[in-house]
This record gives C-alpha cells, sequence and structure tokens, in this order.
C-alpha cells in the first residue's frame, strides 16, 4: 500500500532527494503501467474470502494540460512537433477537445455492508486517435469496449475464493459478450441498460409495459455541491426478458440469446429542480419477487463507490490531473500508482468509524500494522476523545493513526479525503524510517 500512495513526484519524495528518486522510478522503462497494476490486489484476494463480491467496473477519463485546448478543431488536425511536444505524447479524449488518459477500474466491495475491499484490476491507456470504423463492425478484439469483458475475466483468480460474484456496470458496459460470457455458476451480472431484446421490441417498451410492484424512498448521495443528497420516491417494476445477439456480432460461439431479469425503478415526483431518477437494470440473478427486486437495486446502488474513489482521485483528494510529468510513459504510470493510493484513502476514510469492522491486513502489511501501533501512544493525548478507540490490527486502529498524521485533533468533522493523504505521506516515511533503523541494528 505504501509504494503507491500519492501522485505527483514532490509530494511523493517528500524533499528534493526524494523527488528525484520518485522521477527516475516512474522513467524507469523496466517499471509499466501493467506490473503496477499486477500490484493492485495484493491484499484483496484475502479480503474477498466467503463474502459475496460487488466487482464494480467503469472508466474514468484523466485531462492533463496541454497548451493545445484553445486552439480550434480544424487546427488540430495540422499539429506540429512542437504541439506534439506541448501534448506531452497524449492522445484525444472525449470529442477531441482535449488530451489525456483514461483508466478502466475494477473494485471490490462486499455486497451485504458496502465495504470496499480493494482493487481487483483494470487498465490504464493511451488513445493514439479515433478510429474511423464503429465499434460493431470490429471484432471484440479491436474494439476499446473490450476491456468491459477483459477485466472481468483477467481478475477471476483474485475472487477465485469468494462465495459469489456479481460484475457491476454502467450503461457503457452493456455489451453482448459481458452478458454472454461473464456469467457463470456462482458469477452475475448487473447493469443499466438500452438495447433490443429477443423479440425485438425494445427493453425501454417492455419495462413500461411491466406491472407496477411497490414503492420505496431512497437516499440518493450527493454528486456535486450543487448537488445535494436527498430522497427519492420511487415505484418498482420487474419482469423477465431475454436479450438477443447481434446479426453484427462476430462472435457468433456465443449463445444467440442469455434470459435475464428487468428490473425497472422510476421516480414520479423529484423535487423542484432535480432530474428524475429512472433506472433500467438487467441481471442474471433470479427475481422471484419484490424483495429480490429491491435487493438487486441496492446492490446497484453500491457502484457509487467507484465514483467516490475517482472523486479522490481527481478534484477532491489527490489532484492527479494537475500533474506536470512530462510524457504520457511516466503519466500513465503514476496513473496506475494514484488509483492504488486513492483505494487506500477511501478504504481509511470509509473505516474511520469502524462500521465494517475491517482488519487492518485488508490495506497494510505485518510491518506497516506493527507500525501503526507503535505510533498510536504516541498520537494520543489526554482526554478520551484524544485516544484511539478502536481494537487492534483493525482497519478502524490504522485510520485513527493517519488521521492524525494527517492532521486531524480528534474534534470537529471527521476526517476526510485530504487529510488521509496527507496521513498517508507521513506514515510511509515513519515507516520507512523505522525499517532503515532495524537494518542499521
Amino acid at each position: 500500500m505504501v509504494r503507491h500512495k500519492t501522485v505527483c513526484l514532490r509530494r511523493l519524495g517528500g524533499n528534493r532527494g526524494g523527488e528525484l528518486r520518485a522521477g527516475r522510478f516512474f522513467a524507469n522503462p523496466q517499471v509499466s503501467p501493467a506490473r503496477i497494476i499486477d500490484s493492485w490486489s495484493e491484499t484483496t484476494a484475502s479480503a474477498v474470502v466467503g463474502r459475496h463480491v460487488l466487482a464494480i467496473q467503469d472508466t474514468t477519463v484523466l485531462s492533463f494540460a496541454t497548451g493545445d485546448e484553445a486552439r480550434t478543431a480544424p487546427r488540430r488536425t495540422r499539429r506540429t512537433a512542437s504541439s506534439q511536444t506541448r501534448r506531452r505524447g497524449l492522445g484525444p479524449i472525449n470529442d477531441g477537445t482535449a488530451y489525456g488518459l483514461l483508466a478502466h477500474v475494477m473494485l471490490a466491495v462486499d455486497a451485504a455492508d458496502g465495504a470496499c475491499l480493494g482493487l481487483l484490476g483494470g487498465t490504464v491507456w493511451n488513445r493514439p486517435g479515433f478510429v474511423a470504423s464503429p465499434e460493431w463492425a470490429r471484432p471484440l478484439a479491436e474494439r476499446e469496449s473490450r476491456r468491459w469483458v477483459d477485466t472481468a475475466e483477467a481478475v477471476r483468480p483474485v475472487l477465485a475464493a469468494a462465495a459469489m460474484v456479481t460484475v457491476v456496470s454502467d450503461r457503457e458496459g452493456d455489451m453482448y459478450p459481458l452478458w454472454a460470457r461473464v456469467p457463470g455458476a456462482t458469477w452475475h451480472a448487473l447493469g443499466r441498460v438500452d438495447r433490443k431484446l429477443a423479440d425485438s421490441s425494445m427493453l425501454f417498451a417492455t419495462a413500461d409495459r411491466l406491472p407496477r410492484s411497490e414503492r420505496r424512498t431512497l437516499t440518493l448521495p450527493a454528486r456535486a455541491p450543487a448537488q445535494a443528497a436527498r430522497a427519492a420516491r420511487v415505484e418498482l417494476r420487474f419482469g423477465p426478458v431475454a436479450i438477443r445477439r447481434s446479426p453484427n456480432e462476430k462472435d457468433r460461439q456465443l449463445a444467440k440469446a442469455v434470459p435475464l431479469t428487468v428490473i425497472d425503478v422510476r421516480e414520479g415526483d423529484p423535487p423542484a429542480g432535480a432530474e428524475a431518477i429512472h433506472w433500467r437494470l438487467l441481471t442474471t440473478h433470479a427475481v422471484s419477487g419484490a424483495t429480490e427486486a429491491w435487493q438487486i437495486v441496492a446492490w446497484y446502488q453500491r457502484r457509487w463507490c467507484i465514483e467516490q474513489l475517482f472523486r479522490v482521485l481527481k478534484a477532491q483528494g489527490l489532484r492527479l490531473e494537475d500533474s506536470q510529468m512530462a510524457s504520457a510513459t511516466g503519466l500513465a504510470k503514476l496513473t496506475a500508482a494514484a488509483i492504488k493510493a486513492a483505494c487506500a484513502v477511501l478504504q481509511l476514510v470509509q473505516e474511520r468509524d469502524g462500521a465494517h469492522a475491517q482488519p487492518a491486513s485488508h490495506l497494510l502489511s505485518p510491518a506497516e500494522i506493527d507500525t501503526a501501533e507503535a505510533l498510536t501512544p504516541t498520537l494520543e493525548g489526554r482526554t478520551a476523545r484524544q485516544t484511539n478507540p478502536h481494537p487492534p490490527a483493525t482497519l478502524a486502529r490504522v485510520s485513527w493513526v493517519v488521521a492524525r498524521l494527517g492532521g486531524w485533533n480528534c474534534y470537529g468533522k471527521p476526517p476526510g479525503p485530504i487529510t488521509m493523504q496527507n496521513g498517508l505521506q507521513r506514515f510511509a516515511a515513519i515507516h520507512q524510517g523505522r525499517m532503515l533503523s532495524r537494518l542499521t541494528e
């Protein structure tokens, strides 16, 4: 965990010498984003044992300043070598009006209590350009969207000891190969969709015709300063459907149709100024009644955890997009390391009150846990509120230590991502010094 704890070289190094060492690490050709990503799941495999795991995946776009943003689209088609240098070798993102990287991440979340268990896998890539031919005209291996299927299949060894796995995706992950290839005996899929059914009818119209089942109030988290958390009164519809393999699907080995359940959740009367929610979900889970349908909805709501991860990665924590690293290759490595760091911060923030009773081993090595325990009495004060209240070897106890190192005074509002990030930097330096001192004894 400590190896990948920060994002910019100055913060990573702590001083000028450390900054130079960090720069050499990311410049080393033997260090690749793939090798860093391979380390993401070091502690996750043990954390998922015996659990129903929601393997939540999503893609985030990372925009880095290049100096080309103010140019018009026609002029961007005539770039010179100097503009390539300003771009740091970064490829186009969004509609081509900006440059940066893309990162696809799969996160393990406990289906029962929503605890973040760690990273499972993913990929970071620099898009060389836009492909003229549409995705449906190309085989899966030549599509950028293959990441939704490839990631789910690549993490199977990490999730081997889980009792059940539900792969959760948003609308961009609605791909027939995922529905047809990923589910198995203990593996399921769940996602938002918009597609045709096996009988050529549209899913939206089919969901509209389903009978209303029940109404319930859902709590929606805040998504931005202008979008506060709120309650939404929604109605539920659900029923069996089957999706069909498209005539354009290149893999004719896939089943011609896949039986699923559609769950429709819609808000009829949102508050003034709020957009009504309307989720159309598909799942391979069996749904025999409203209780099971609401459970699927609750699992889908856990997807918010990966949105929080991306917020910690960007503006509300590590501020990765502010990095001034000069090359796309270095930025890709930095991104892979920062995602690991953001997940650590998220886990510490989530467990600051001990709500999920997670062991410290879900994040730290035994030596790091020992360092956290050694630091505890040095950070405690004279009052009860300044005493670490959590049991030894728990992630909550470590979270308290890291928060104190980050400047939290045990009073006022609970420590957030920035406090945890600052605390992790100090903790890493202290732990490294402690290990070095033992080598010289």
